[in-house]
């Protein structure tokens, strides 16, 4: 099985993953809206092992479409037939039952599995990482810590959305916890006493290094099982706070040393990705002592400007600022700071723990695959809930034990060497063309299109507006496989030599 038969997001496009979903409320198998989740968030394959032996759609008049908040809109009942009908009897294996392979370490502590809250809103109360532990998360980075009078701005959030309302990039002015550092050594405890099994990342920001040291020994006396240092939030640069000092390697060290004096337990130093490189503060974090990186934080960003008010996003009686960008859109970055980290051999012996877009297990899976031993969510939680944790960890579950490993430590950073740092070394004397699966082309000519105006004038279209490809012209950039809205483009089988 490849990971193309299997059954698209887009495709699903239209379902509003609703909290109480009522298509589910009147489905007599009470099937639907957990299977349409699993379509979501790419992990189709584990969404067919999880049905019933029967199929209880065949005879079924769909009571799920006509309850569905956009009826008519979402083919609920031909989805699920195709997850029967197509993905099911293609599985290679059944859905494995044993969890046991997603148990993972972060410097030496046992993780339930890789997937923990990243630093934020969603990590910040009790009773929020309460309900994210009982969903399934192995642990949260707590919403940083410190001393400074926090008072946040109204409203704080703005974000660029897909054609189906989905956030495809989220920008955020938010600051640190509003809480008191007693308030949050108080949820501490509790988190900790009622459960004990939950790794907690105390994330810290101090001004000086007394106080980075003293925070640091705070979290840990009060049931902290690592630091993470907080050198990269992009909302408090004022006064050579936050992203500044990631900036300055010397601050990096500086700090990450006040904080080891302060504790016993790990410490992550968390680093900002608005550098060319993250190398020289990742070496000053080791340097200073750090056990491990956190990375990336969000991007300095604007998502955009009102036309009308004039006024950038999010509004703040009439004034705005740079904020931190997130979300799917910036995960292509994160994973070249990943891979930049783990390609530098003075810093192989750290834990990286891996964040920046994280939505499905197979964004996670590339995190830990470029080298993350653990990875790190938020704006996906912010967007579907806490809920998402069964998808991340069905589907990574389920590619283990599909490939035959043991736990996730033996995949961690595999792909790593497959990764240059510049093209120079790519091989460039042979072409890998693209071919054209007419069964599944709707003549629609985007391809033709793409081609003659963005890249070698490679394709023609038949009479019934099929194309057929000009191996003469073609060069392989694969710009047409890219652009078709059926994926009905493939690659050939062998490479030609480039003529």
């Amino acid at each position: 099985m490849t990971f193309e038969n299997k059954i698209y997001p887009s495709e699903a496009i239209n379902c509003a993953l609703c909290g109480f979903a009522r298509c589910e409320q009147v489905c007599p198998a009470k099937i639907s809206a957990k299977a349409l989740r699993g379509i979501w968030f790419d992990n189709s394959r584990v969404a067919a092992a999880e049905l019933p032996p029967e199929n209880p759609c065949t005879n079924c008049s769909a009571p799920c479409e006509k309850a569905c908040v956009r009826a008519g809109k979402v083919p609920i009942r031909n989805l699920m037939m195709r997850l029967y009908d197509e993905i099911r009897p293609s599985l290679e294996i059944p859905e494995p039952t044993d969890k046991s392979r997603l148990k993972t370490e972060l410097c030496g502590i046992p993780l339930e599995n890789p997937f923990l809250l990243s630093s934020s809103v969603v990590a910040s109360t009790y009773d929020m990482c309460a309900r994210a532990f009982e969903s399934g998360w192995a642990g949260a980075a707590f919403k940083t810590i410190c001393s400074f009078d926090i008072h946040e701005a109204s409203p704080r959030f703005s974000a660029i959305k897909g054609i189906s309302g989905e956030i495809i990039g989220f920008k955020n002015i938010e600051q640190l916890s509003d809480h008191s550092a007693a308030e949050n050594m108080a949820i501490f405890r509790k988190l900790k006493q009622n459960y004990p099994t939950k790794f907690i990342l105390a994330s810290i920001m101090g001004k000086d290094e007394a106080e980075w040291e003293e925070l640091a020994g705070m979290c840990e006396q009060n049931g902290a099982d690592a630091v993470e240092l907080n050198f990269s939030c992009p909302n408090m640069a004022e006064g050579g706070l936050g992203s500044d000092i990631g900036q300055v390697p010397e601050f990096v060290e500086q700090f990450t040393r006040a904080a080891k004096r302060g504790c016993n337990i790990p410490v992550l130093a968390k680093l900002t990705p608005n550098v060319a490189s993250m190398i020289p503060a990742g070496e000053a974090a080791k340097r200073g002592g750090a056990d491990g990186i956190s990375a990336i934080n969000t991007i300095k960003s604007i998502t955009g400007v009102n036309p009308h008010t004039l006024v950038a996003a999010p509004s703040v009686r009439g004034r705005s600022a740079l904020g931190g960008y997130s979300g799917n859109a910036v995960k292509p970055i994160a994973l070249r700071f990943i891979s930049e980290l783990s390609h530098n051999k003075g810093l192989s012996d750290m834990h990286i723990s891996g964040m920046g877009g994280i939505e499905t297990w197979q964004d996670a899976l590339e995190f830990i695959l470029l080298g993350s031993g653990s990875v790190q969510v938020t704006t996906a939680v912010m967007q579907y809930g806490y809920r998402i944790i069964h998808e991340l960890t069905s589907g990574l579950n389920y590619y283990l034990a599909e490939k035959g490993y043991n736990n996730v430590g033996e995949i961690v950073g595999l792909a790593a060497d497959t990764v240059s740092d510049t093209t120079d070394s790519l091989e460039r004397d042979t072409v890998l063309f693209p071919k054209f699966d007419h069964s599944k082309c709707i003549a629609c000519g985007r391809c033709a299109i793409s081609c003659s105006d963005g890249g070698h004038s490679a394709i023609n279209l038949r009479d019934d507006g099929k194309p057929t490809l000009d191996g003469s012209k073609c060069v392989g950039c694969h710009l047409c496989l890219i652009v078709c809205p059926e994926r009905a483009i493939g690659t050939a089988k062998k490479r030609v030599q480039r003529r």
